[in-house]
């Protein structure tokens, strides 16, 4: 017998100064009497998915407890396929939140407590709900904290939010053993003794449900196959932004000192995705849009556009190839500027070992003092404070998956328009080189497209190819229906984008094992049809599951005309690995005839 429970969210104090504060989970293990043999060794499962904890431990004796704990909701952004199966897995789910953060309390609200209701698909699960810490009405002053943290989670909108759910709330104003033990670890042991009872009432209705018939047996139906299982691909989003910036391709922007001895170059799209500062600097807001002093002070103090640099280029000439110039008027920034271009690309949030290499590059603490204030000003957000003395990575969120959304399909600053069914869309060469391979090819080798400002797009309607490129910028996508994944698996394979391919392979398998017998029977959806254009674009895991899936369900699909359009092989496939197997059918018409010929009833049939 075995616990499964899963916890989402993160309960740490963003205005806490202690960085190490203990987990909720990981505190309930250590404390209670009831918990032993505690394992928090990475599994290899941790290993593929790095945002989730796995404790396995032992409760009341010899009852196998495993917990997985998700401090990062991200996991539901970036790999929906992996919380769907920790939530279909779970025997209690655990929400944990900080009670000073009322933007991811809001985000939980809105975003995510639909999506886990929507997984549990009115499973009759126990959920509790935990709001974690001590209340502190203090503003957030966090310079690269676009959060706004000025009033905390009220008792009655964390209790509506468990109402709403069906949700046990507990609120624990401190980790210790009042409330680990006696008051969180009460609760849970409960619903812990209520599941271990579920289980055991459903094995013995099995047990008794074998031993009914002692007469004639009827033939036993095995198991369809395990069908082949699809293994999500890590995402390498930050990595693939960090390599543009050591290629330099399509650079739009080159730094200078005063002196012009030295040359940085960049990326506008990149710069002004996590900086108000460039934005104002390359004209992609006005001083009018910006009503922060201190960030036009620093646009003005730093910086400054060669005249002449913005200007338009001759006609054929790609945009990229004539860099804008940019002088650093600080010279020490600018001798650190590399190493802040680094951590602006890899994703603004390593800031310890940016701090680190400007110390070792300055060696002294008033001009490295000095540059990370200059730092912090360029990631300001306008009208929030910038006072934080200690800059912890914890505390910067994830800045691109939401601030280059905002360059999606716009005209600013965009150097490429892609034509399609007579329709324009714009892009920006800098995303589509670091995210597609073969269009880094496509704008940097001997091709048309190499000089043209506007390139033609086949083979691909145009909402598909939106799809494609929202994926390049954000490194998400959420298809509409099964359909449209595979159309825009198609985009992907023809564009070598093999993450993509591997995440709309993932829906559409998901999609399909979701679909009950009776819609599976009566669907006007042709699978046979997605197996022959998965075989044509290559996508040879989703066509092999796809093949095991009408054999599974033989019964349904070899009453359908479309079963017909087969080949020989994929035939010879299905009838061999076909469930209920020919053979047990035979059987069961002998069972039958058999009863029948008895005059008795079967107590199975």
């Amino acid at each position: 017998m075995s616990v499964n429970i899963v916890a989402f969210g993160n309960e740490r104090d963003v205005l806490s100064e202690d960085s190490q504060q203990s987990s909720l989970m990981w505190s309930y293990l250590r404390r209670s009497a009831l918990i032993s043999e505690i394992d928090s060794s990475p599994s290899a499962e941790h290993a593929r998915s790095p945002v989730t904890t796995e404790y396995q431990a032992c409760v009341f004796g010899n009852v196998r407890l495993v917990v997985h704990d998700c401090p990062l909701w991200d996991i539901f952004d970036s790999d929906w396929y992996t919380s769907r199966s920790l939530i279909g897995g779970a025997d209690i789910i655990v929400i944990k939140y900080s009670v000073n953060d009322k933007t991811s309390f809001q985000d939980l609200k809105d975003s995510y407590v639909p999506m886990i209701k929507k997984a549990l698909n009115h499973c009759s699960v126990p959920v509790i709900i935990s709001a974690v810490g001590a209340r502190k009405n203090v503003p957030c002053t966090c310079p690269l904290c676009t959060l706004d943290r000025r009033s905390c989670v009220t008792t009655s909108e964390g209790a509506q939010l468990a109402k709403e759910f069906g949700a046990t709330y507990l609120e624990l104003h401190a980790l210790n053993d009042f409330y680990i033990q006696k008051y969180f670890g009460g609760v849970l042991e409960y619903f812990m003794i209520q599941s271990l009872n579920q289980k055991s009432s459903e094995k013995m209705k099995k047990r008794k449900k074998t031993q009914k018939c002692h007469r004639v047996q009827p033939p036993q139906l095995e198991q369809p196959e395990k069908m082949p299982i699809l293994k999500g691909e890590a995402s390498h989003y930050d990595s693939d932004l960090h390599n543009l910036l050591f290629c330099c391709q399509c650079a739009d922007v080159a730094f200078y000192s005063e002196d012009s001895s030295k040359v940085v170059k960049a990326h506008k799209v990149i710069l002004c995705s996590v900086s108000h500062v460039f934005m104002l600097l390359f004209d992609v807001k006005s001083p009018v849009d910006i009503h922060d002093p201190s960030i036009l002070r620093t646009a003005q103090n730093l910086f400054a556009v060669e005249a002449g640099a913005g200007l338009l280029t001759p006609h054929g000439v790609p945009p990229c190839s004539v860099p804008v110039r940019v002088v650093v008027k600080d010279s020490d920034f600018c001798s650190c500027l590399s190493d802040i271009l680094h951590f602006i690309y890899s994703g603004a949030f390593q800031w310890e070992r940016l701090e680190e290499n400007i110390k070792k590059k300055l060696k002294d603490s008033e001009k490295t003092e000095h540059v990370l204030e200059k730092v912090k000003c360029i990631l300001k957000t306008p009208e929030k404070v910038n006072s934080l003395r200690d800059c912890q990575s914890h505390q910067i969120k994830r800045l691109y998956s939401t601030s280059l959304r905002l360059f999606f399909n716009t005209p600013v600053l965009a150097d490429v328009i892609f034509t399609i069914q007579g329709a324009t869309v714009p892009a920006h060469r800098a995303v589509l080189v670091a995210r597609c391979e073969v269009m880094a090819a496509m704008f940097n080798g001997n091709y048309l497209e190499a000089n043209s400002i506007l390139v033609p797009v086949y083979g691909v309607s145009k909402d598909t190819f939106l799809s494609f490129l929202e994926y390049l910028y954000t490194d998400s996508c959420c298809p509409a229906s099964i359909l449209q994944a595979m159309s825009l698996l198609i985009c992907a394979e023809m564009y070598q984008v093999m993450r993509l391919q591997h995440i709309c392979e993932l829906y559409i398998i998901t999609q399909l094992q979701s679909m009950p017998s009776r819609e599976l029977a009566s669907t006007s959806l042709s699978i046979v049809s997605l197996l022959k254009k998965a075989k044509f674009h290559n996508s040879d895991c989703l066509s092999t599951w796809l093949l095991h899936f009408i054999a599974t369900n033989y019964l349904i699909f070899s009453q359908k005309p479309e079963f017909q359009d087969l080949s020989v092989e994929e035939r010879s496939f299905v009838e061999m690995h076909r469930w209920p197997s020919s053979m047990y059918l035979k059987q069961l018409a002998e069972y039958r005839n058999y009863i029948h010929s008895q005059k008795c009833h079967c107590a199975v049939m």
